[in-house]
């Protein structure tokens, strides 16, 4: 009697013992999954401190001193050095020796005396949008802190009219750690189970064991289940390694079910799965399976959410990021890790992940009875 499944305790036997007996899987599986995750979750960093600023200071009073000492304490600022003229402060800027130049005119201290508006310019390096937004905004908070502190002291009052009090939720110090490393272990794993799968039947065919496969008692569903449980196994143990470095190294507090993490992402690591698989009925040899994988990356790092927010996209990128499982999942991540989000809250994002997975799971397996035929 023909069983949907016939032959997948055989050939899951036989994955794991070519999957453990093959050390070089493991270690590209494990190590660079490991030295990314560290290296992106150190690198993504918006929290911009201790800019190289040079100053020029023409007035040399108290009140010149103090405004370049509120600089210094918003710890956005550093000052190397002070120029003596404008033209050795824009070729400090112009040489990367410093992203801002800080010039305090000479008459500074006496208009702010007279009641007149009192100047100061501070030159930005735009060339990073990064470093040059964080500069702006916080010259900007610094000149709008000290005019409301001297129109106070103007008119005697002792509360400003209208006060704002915002409240961050979530991620209340504004870590940048907590919004990037959920999103780093997705593009991650994508990267290590994505090519390990798409590598298994590619494998077989240059090591002239596909044939073998053809000819033995075995259901399609059978094979291709059976060729993905072992990685299925091993993308679960690799999860579990890069939750604990975000946990203990990077100190990213996971709000949300234990049980909902581990179930988004035993759903995630299926779908990458199946598409590896897909790839794999698709290539010819590992060099394309590679270069077929490698299409996937780049749009998952891009146009995902990881990095930038999607709803700022084209609408084209937008649709591009839709189709991506990496998508759904850094959604899901940082709805249960920074959120708190419970099962009827994720639902959606996990259903779509779900129905990917499944989706390319059968496609591929029909794909490969078509291509045997």
């Amino acid at each position: 009697m023909r069983t949907p499944l016939r032959g997948f305790t055989a050939i899951l036997y036989k994955e794991f013992i070519v999957v453990l007996r093959d050390p070089m899987t493991l270690f590209f599986m494990f190590f660079p999954p490991l030295i990314e995750m560290i290296a992106f979750g150190y690198a993504l960093d918006n929290d911009v401190k201790h800019m190289a600023t040079m100053v020029l200071d023409e007035d040399r009073t108290v009140e010149s001193r103090r405004l370049v000492d509120e600089f210094v304490n918003t710890q956005t600022f550093r000052v190397i050095g002070e120029a003596q003229s404008v033209a050795e402060l824009a070729q400090s800027i112009r040489e990367g020796k410093a992203y801002v130049g800080v010039q305090i005119p000479p008459e500074f201290t006496r208009n702010l005396r007279a009641g007149r508006s009192a100047q100061v310019q501070v030159l930005i390096n735009g060339s990073s949008s990064t470093i040059a937004l964080s500069a702006l905004n916080t010259s900007i908070g610094i000149s709008f802190r000290e005019s409301m502190l001297a129109l106070l002291k103007e008119t005697g009052r002792r509360e400003v009219p209208i006060e704002v009090r915002p409240q961050i939720l979530y991620n209340p110090d504004m870590r940048s750690p907590n919004f990037f490393v959920p999103g780093v272990i997705g593009v991650v794993l994508q990267i290590a189970t994505t090519f390990a799968t798409a590598m298994s039947l590619v494998r077989e065919r240059e090591r002239g064991t596909l044939e073998q496969l053809l000819v033995s008692p075995l259901s399609r569903w059978g094979l291709m289940l059976g060729k993905l449980t072992p990685y299925l196994c091993i993308g679960m143990t690799m999860a579990g390694v890069l939750f604990a470095i975000m946990r203990w190294l990077f100190a990213v507090p996971i709000a949300g079910s234990i049980s909902a993490l581990l179930g988004s992402t035993l759903v995630y690591v299926f779908a990458l799965l199946s598409l590896g698989l897909l790839v794999s009925t698709r290539a010819e040899n590992q060099m394309q399976a590679l270069q077929m994988s490698m299409i996937f990356i780049m749009p998952s790092v891009f146009f995902s959410g990881f990095i930038f927010p999607r709803e700022t996209m084209p609408w084209i990128f937008y649709g591009i990021g839709a189709l991506l499982p990496t998508t759904y999942f850094i959604e899901l991540m940082r709805a249960i890790i920074l959120r708190g989000a419970a099962w009827t809250e994720i639902w959606l994002n996990l259903a779509i992940l779900s129905a990917m997975g499944l989706a390319l799971f059968a496609f591929c397996a029909l794909r490969f009875r078509q291509k045997i035929a």
